[in-house]
C-alpha cells in the first residue's frame, strides 16, 4: 500500500442524533483543497455529517490493499477513471444506483446531465482533468515550447524533463511526439510496431527524465529549475501558476484528457453516508464550485455553465478548463478500454524499460 498521508481534517459538529462520518481518500494538494471546499465543508454544513479527509498519491492501490485484508476504513475515493472500471470488475466497489443522483436545477435526469461515460455501474465522475506538458518560462527568453514534439527536443530547448512514471500517458506522449495525429494514437499503440515505436521515442530522452510519482513533485521540480518543462496534471500547474505566482505556461497541444471521481470501496463502515455524499456532491452547483478551486472541468453539462471566476480573483476559469474549445485541439481521450485491457503487460514492459 502506498503511504497514505496523516492529514486529516474532521469537519463540522453532528448535533441531535448520533451521525456516522463519511472518511473520504483523495489526492491532496490544490485537487484535494477543491474537494474539501467545494464538498466536504458545504456537505457538511448541509447535512451535519462530519468528514473526515486523508490523501494518497494514488487512492486505487490503498482500496485494493483494504478490501483485500478484509479491514476497510474509508467510505467514498475519488479514483481515475480505468481504476474504477478495473476495481469494480475485480469486486473491489459497491454498484452505485444512478437514481440517487440529483438532477438538473431544470430537472433535466443526472444520466441525461452527466457527459457519455461519467455515471458506470461503480462510478461518479466529478472531474475532466488532463495531463499537459508545462514549462518554466523563465528558462525560455526567446523561442517557446509549444508542441508535444518540443518536449522531445532537448537541444532545441535544453534542460531536464520530468514525467509520471509509468506506461499511461508516456506511449501516447511519445506517439504524438513522433508525429502520430490525435486520433491515430490508440489504434497504433494497439500494435507490437506501436508499442516498439513508442518506447523508441522515450529512449531519445530517457537519460533526461526525473520520473515522478505524486502529483505535487512536477510544479516543485519547475519552481525549483531542477527541470525545465514537465508532463503533470492540468491542475497543479494551473494552481502553482494562479495561486503561487510561478512562471508556468501550459502546453495545450497534445493534452489527454479522462475523468476522476467518487467510488465507495466494498464494506465501507458508513455506507448509507457515503451514498448520500456521493449524490450530494455530484449536484450541479459542487460540481461547478469545484472548478473555480482547480481547472478540471465539471463533468455534468449543466454544471459547465454555473463555472464562475478563479476563486479569490475576478478572472473567469473557463478558459482554462481542458474542455474549453479553445484548449480541445489536437486533444486526446485516454481511453478507458485500451488500459483496462493492457496496463499490466505495458507497466511490466515500461518498468523493465526503465530498469535496463
Amino acid at each position: 500500500m502506498r503511504r497514505i498521508l496523516a492529514l486529516t481534517t474532521a469537519l463540522g459538529l453532528v448535533t441531535g442524533p448520533a451521525l456516522a462520518d463519511v472518511n473520504l481518500l483523495s489526492w491532496g494538494g490544490a485537487y484535494g483543497n477543491s474537494h474539501l471546499e467545494a464538498y466536504a465543508k458545504p456537505f457538511t454544513a448541509e447535512t451535519g455529517i462530519a468528514v473526515n479527509m486523508s490523501d494518497a498519491d494514488n487512492p486505487a492501490t490503498p482500496i485494493k490493499a483494504q478490501v483485500e485484508a478484509g479491514n476497510v476504513s474509508m467510505d467514498v475515493a475519488s479514483v481515475e477513471y480505468a481504476d474504477a472500471v478495473r476495481l469494480c470488475d475485480e469486486g473491489l466497489l459497491e454498484p452505485i444506483d444512478p437514481s440517487i443522483l440529483l438532477p438538473a436545477e431544470d430537472g433535466t435526469p443526472a444520466e441525461e446531465d452527466f457527459i457519455d461515460g461519467a455515471i458506470t455501474e461503480c462510478f461518479v465522475g466529478t472531474d475532466v482533468y488532463s495531463m499537459v506538458l508545462a514549462f518554466n518560462a523563465s528558462q525560455f527568453s526567446e523561442a517557446k515550447p509549444a508542441t508535444p514534439a518540443d518536449f522531445f527536443d532537448t537541444q532545441a530547448f535544453p534542460g531536464k524533463r520530468t514525467m509520471r512514471k509509468g506506461a499511461k500517458f508516456n506511449l501516447e506522449l511519445a506517439l504524438m511526439a513522433d508525429g502520430v495525429p490525435a486520433e491515430e494514437v490508440y489504434e497504433l499503440l494497439a500494435t507490437p510496431e506501436g508499442v516498439d515505436r513508442a518506447f523508441a521515442k522515450l529512449d531519445t530522452i530517457k537519460n533526461d527524465v526525473i520520473w515522478w510519482e505524486a502529483g505535487a513533485q512536477p510544479p516543485q521540480l519547475l519552481a525549483d529549475r531542477e527541470v525545465s518543462m514537465a508532463y503533470a496534471f492540468n491542475g497543479r500547474i494551473f494552481n502553482a501558476a494562479q495561486a503561487d505566482g510561478q512562471p508556468f505556461e501550459i502546453i495545450w497541444d497534445g493534452q489527454i484528457y479522462e475523468m476522476e471521481g467518487w467510488v465507495v470501496p466494498k464494506g465501507a463502515p458508513n455506507m448509507e453516508e457515503a451514498m448520500q455524499f456521493v449524490a450530494w456532491t455530484t449536484g450541479p452547483a459542487p460540481q461547478a464550485r469545484a472548478a473555480e478551486f482547480i481547472s478540471y472541468g465539471p463533468p455534468r453539462r449543466s454544471a459547465a455553465a454555473m463555472v464562475g471566476n478563479i476563486e479569490g480573483t475576478d478572472q473567469p476559469m473557463g478558459p482554462h478548463l481542458p474542455t474549453s474549445e479553445a484548449n480541445m485541439t489536437n486533444a486526446l481521450a485516454s481511453d478507458l478500454e485500451f488500459w483496462v485491457d493492457r496496463d499490466a503487460e505495458l507497466n511490466e514492459r515500461f518498468n523493465s524499460w526503465l530498469a535496463s
